[in-house]
């Protein structure tokens, strides 16, 4: 299997190299894992686009220090300071030329598992519908839970730097993962295998699977596309190159599934637009005000047909509604978000969410007679709570401060939001859905950083990362809310239960 090393590869240094320049010894040394453009091989790409956690003295104690349970050696003993702080600079430099990554380069790419052989069953005992991944970004791993017992069943390697959330086939049986810098992963839950992998983009951002199972499109921000594939062999179905109706190229900040509609719908980073990309057998055609759809064969003549909406201002971060009709928006850059009606194409309200709220990791929940959509903010100690009939705020919860991830579940009282920012890392919010209140505050490791919820597919228990290196998974019972148990993971990030992914279930990110 593939290893995936963090920066510098393995090879051996003659002496004579380390009074190179820092382009001359990368070439050399480097290039064999990493590629001459940088752009990676058996080693992840080496530019900026790909390395901005890694920024000033964390790029440099990484070739310093090696990185553990990789290939990844230590450089401390083959260059001095000054060469390796040189070194990292070299890296941190922009490519002169934006690489092309069209379906020829992915298709080179492909690998597939030749010792996988489909189990006709799971192989194993637990249910498979409550079998629960666990993200371990530590060392690139991910950890296969049996959701009742909660024993590792379990535990296989990823691509460097996962991103995004997994995706599962609509039976549970496979799960896509995606790299920031681009492969995708295909993993058979029941024969507990990986299948194989292909590189969709060079630096990507997230990935969808259509409902019907048969395509997942890749979000890249290089090369400016999407990327659509077969799950069925992981080969290239389509390339769309990103650029706004004035020809403006855009990275693609996410894709996301919308199931009525047969679609797959487009964030776009640098063009005020949101892109449509139909992938079913009878796309929709737009008239002067509405769509509507024809009978018999559609008369598109190239598959996935792109619809091109303009938007009052930039939306990078999306929600929807329940039925897809509507999308809420919201800059990075900016405060407050918009409602853009996805029938008509057309902003329909404005949104009263300051301190940059963090739509892609909104909820909703049954209160009272209406819906309501929950959002963490980025910026602000804040939960704020939409009205999904009105678009009006409910309520602004204050917390401990700026969150990052929300979760609850349809069979439990509570909502669980972390404090993923400041001083307060360690805190993990339980609030009550009618009244809008925190019920109760966690911290159950003081000092680290306590963030992301998920749920077993009852809803009884809930399962919260300590993300740190030597962190854990704790199991807490999701009414009682005392701890149950605690699994020791590497840094565990996300937690993705597959009923729950697969149904959309109350309460889970989408």
């Amino acid at each position: 299997m593939i290893r995936f090393t963090a920066l510098i590869s393995a090879l051996l240094l003659s002496s004579g190299l380390a009074t190179a320049g820092p382009a001359e010894t990368f070439s050399e040394s480097c290039a064999s894992c990493h590629g001459e453009d940088r752009l990676g091989g058996t080693g992840p790409a080496l530019i900026p686009q790909t390395l901005k956690r890694m920024r000033g003295p964390n790029l440099e104690k990484v070739i310093l220090n090696g990185r553990p349970a990789t290939q990844m050696p230590a450089f401390a003993d083959v260059y001095s300071a000054e060469e390796i702080k040189a070194m990292a600079a070299y890296i941190k430099e922009p490519l002169d030329i934006v690489p092309e990554w069209g379906e020829d380069k992915i298709a080179e790419t492909l690998t597939l598992n030749e010792d996988c052989v489909p189990a006709s069953k799971p192989v194993f005992s637990a249910d498979p519908m409550n079998i629960t991944l666990v993200v371990e970004t530590g060392d690139h791993h991910v950890s296969v839970l049996d959701g009742d017992t909660f024993e590792v069943l379990d535990r296989f390697e990823t691509p460097f730097a996962v991103h995004g959330g997994p995706k599962f086939s609509p039976n549970g049986r496979y799960v896509f993962i995606m790299s920031r810098d681009g492969w995708v992963q295909k993993y058979d839950v029941w024969s507990l295998q990986q299948v194989g992998r292909v590189r969709a983009g060079l630096n990507s951002r997230n990935i969808a699977i259509s409902h019907d199972g048969n395509w997942l499109a890749v979000a890249n921000y290089l090369p400016n596309t999407l990327t659509l594939l077969s799950t069925k062999d992981l080969s290239v179905a389509a390339v769309k190159d990103i650029k706004g109706k004035d020809g403006t190229p855009s990275r693609v900040s996410a894709v996301y599934q919308a199931a009525p509609r047969e679609s797959f719908v487009l964030a776009l980073k640098d063009v005020p637009e949101i892109w449509e990309v139909f992938y079913g057998p009878n796309p929709p055609h737009y008239g002067f005000a509405h769509d509507w759809r024809v009978e018999g064969p559609a008369p598109h003549t190239k598959p996935f047909p792109v619809r091109k909406i303009t938007t009052p201002d930039y939306l990078d971060d999306f929600f929807f509604d329940q039925k897809y009709e509507y999308v809420m928006g919201a800059s990075r850059s900016g405060e407050g978000g918009q409602v853009i009606d996805l029938v008509i194409g057309h902003k329909t309200a404005d949104l009263d969410l300051p301190g940059m709220p963090h739509l892609g990791s909104g909820i909703t929940w049954k209160y009272g007679d209406t819906t309501v959509m929950a959002t963490p903010h980025l910026k602000d100690g804040t939960v704020s709570v939409i009205d999904m009939e009105t678009w009006k705020t409910v309520k602004r919860i204050e917390t401990l401060g700026p969150g990052f991830f929300m979760r609850s579940h349809e069979n439990t009282d509570y909502v669980w939001a972390d404090v993923f920012f400041g001083p307060n890392k360690d805190a993990m919010h339980v609030i009550d859905k009618q009244s809008l209140e925190i019920v109760k505050t966690l911290r159950p490791v003081e000092g680290a950083t306590v963030a992301h919820v998920e749920f077993t597919r009852d809803g009884s228990h809930a399962l919260v990362s300590v993300w740190e290196d030597d962190g854990a998974v704790i199991v807490y019972d999701a009414a009682t809310l005392e701890e149950v148990k605690r699994l020791p993971m590497r840094k565990p990030s996300g937690k993705y239960n597959v009923w729950n992914k697969i149904t959309f279930s109350e309460g889970t990110s989408h």
